[in-house]
């Protein structure tokens, strides 16, 4: 359970970077609907290009979410030296993928992939300027998961003296290589099939009616975890699954005549009740913030709720809900599988009562692109659509509350005690240490890197009288406040089995040798737990 709420709280750490992004997005949607801001839309004019400018470096978090995810991970789940764990995350991810292109270059045929369509080409991606498979953000969770592992158990692996230069984070890097290999095989074996069972599903969603609509909203949220549901979106809202040119472009390009005439929706718009799924976005997100603050304690109530209002507010004004859903999606997977339900229900329920349309985004697409122009000839179905809306934002709030209480979910607000989280070295040890004017035995430390730190520690005066820390290929470079605290080069000799000590004033030098990098990891780490 604890690796659980780790990992959880892991995945907060990217996540926190898009409420901001999300509402420089919507905000740029906004200011360039003619419907709207009129003539200052103009796209030929200054406004309109400023606002495209913003919104193109809106969408960086959101185009490269997977290094996002593979950045952020180690920084929450690397027992130590997150910084490293971070590196070689990145490093065994672009493998990974160099991988699987060199094996789609050399043997793509026989996965059935052909890489000389490019990106465009169906489940196609670039990952860092690298052709490869589109495993989205599952596929960097895995890979930034592998390694983390990795970097857990081998960083302070000690190798033989004739290969200390590659200890600790390198070291990490050499397995992953070899790691990568067997996986990128497996991905090109296991991912195209996948890709195209999802694929296989449109042609049914578009001939079932209802059940076809219920269908499509289910897997477009269940499928985020994966991200296929990229491949269950897009060809209906920029492809020729069910219109030409896709439901966007031809939905918009129909407004007037849609506004113009009274007959109903439905019977105008032969694109079907697909894309309804900003729906979802506006009202199931306000009652899963709801049913999250609500179930917070007290006093954390004011940190979760303004983590709370700026996700919301990306769910339902720009239709990102990457914010909200990624808080709860790890830690409580059962409630996504609820959103999912509840979603998928609200929204067939709200095209049996004549809702169509582009509703794909949230509230900026859904008015500017639906009510605004419509609302004149079609207030009936907005009307429903609302009351339905408020209806299952409701449920959603009740429903969630009640799992979450029910189930203890570590959701934000009801964390355990971080003190139940396990250390590497407490600070009870290392005061017990330094008092104690000698090191603990070997079986004390969670590594001998702690053991030599720790007594190298002790030797420069303690924590207190450490002002600053770096080090190069073999030498420990402290600075200290007092130079008199620094103990003799026997004592580094004896207890931290360094070569040699050089000072010169408050500048002290401790020859470590090759592992001096761990060391100084194991030092920085007792400094930050006292």
């Amino acid at each position: 359970m604890n690796s659980i709420r780790r990992f959880g709280s892991a995945m907060i750490v990217p996540v926190l970077l898009f409420p901001f992004f999300g509402i420089i997005v919507g905000l740029a949607t906004l200011f360039k609907n003619e419907q709207i801001m009129g003539e200052l839309a103009n796209p030929d004019g200054l406004w309109y290009q400023i606002w495209t400018f913003m919104e193109n470096t809106g969408w960086t978090v959101f185009d490269h979410m997977e290094l996002v995810f593979v950045i952020g991970l180690p920084i929450s789940l690397a027992k130590k030296a997150a910084g490293r764990a971070t590196l070689a995350a990145v490093v065994a991810y672009l493998m990974y993928n160099t991988f699987i292109n060199s094996i789609l270059d050399v043997w793509g045929p026989t996965f059935g992939v052909d890489l000389s369509e490019g990106a465009d080409g169906t489940g196609l991606t670039e990952i860092a300027g690298i052709l490869t498979l589109d495993t989205n953000i599952m596929g960097a969770i895995v890979i930034s998961g592998i390694t983390i592992w990795l970097h857990n158990r081998y960083y302070d692996k000690k190798l033989p003296d004739a290969l200390g230069i590659f200890q600790g984070g390198p070291f990490i890097v050499m397995i992953s290589f070899f790691v990568m290999i067997p996986l990128a095989f497996l991905t090109a074996w296991v991912w195209p099939a996948v890709q195209n069972g999802i694929g296989s599903l449109q042609g049914f969603m578009i001939s079932s009616g209802y059940v076809g609509v219920w269908l499509f909203h289910f897997l477009e949220r269940i499928l985020i975890p994966t991200g296929l549901h990229h491949f269950i979106y897009t060809p209906f809202q920029f492809g020729p699954a069910v219109v030409d040119g896709g439901i966007t472009a031809n939905w918009v390009s129909r407004l007037g005549e849609l506004a113009s005439s009274d007959t109903p929706l439905r019977e105008q718009w032969e694109g079907g009740a697909f894309l309804l799924q900003g729906n979802i976005k506006m009202f199931g997100s306000i009652g899963i913030a709801l049913a999250i603050y609500s179930t917070a304690r007290a006093e954390k109530k004011k940190q979760v709720g303004a983590l709370l209002l700026a996700a919301t507010l990306t769910a339902v004004v720009a239709g990102i809900t990457e914010p909200l859903e990624f808080t709860f999606l790890f830690i409580a997977p059962l409630l996504f599988l609820l959103h999912a339900l509840l979603g998928a229900t609200m929204v067939t329920l709200q095209s049996a009562f004549g809702l169509v349309g582009n509703q794909g985004g949230g509230l900026i697409e859904i008015a500017t692109t639906n009510w605004i122009p419509l609302m004149g000839n079609h207030w009936n179905v907005y009307l429903s659509q609302i009351i339905i809306g408020v209806a299952f934002t409701i449920i959603y709030f009740f429903l969630f509350r009640w799992l979450i209480v029910k189930f203890d979910y570590a959701l934000p607000g009801r964390e355990k005690d971080e003190n139940q989280e396990t250390k590497l070295y407490t600070k009870a040890d290392y005061r017990a240490e330094k008092e104690g004017g000698k090191a603990e035995p070997a079986a004390a430390y969670a590594s001998d890197y702690d053991r030599r730190a720790a007594a190298f520690l002790e030797g420069l005066g303690g924590v207190d009288n450490i002002t600053d820390v770096t080090n190069c290929a073999t030498r420990l470079r402290v600075t200290v406040k007092n130079p008199e605290q620094v103990k003799d080069p026997d004592y580094f000799k004896n207890n931290g089995e360094a070569h040699g000590l050089v000072q010169n004033g408050q500048s002290i030098q401790v020859i470590v040798g090759l592992s001096v990098p761990q060391v100084r990891d194991s030092i920085e780490a007792f400094i930050d737990e006292n």
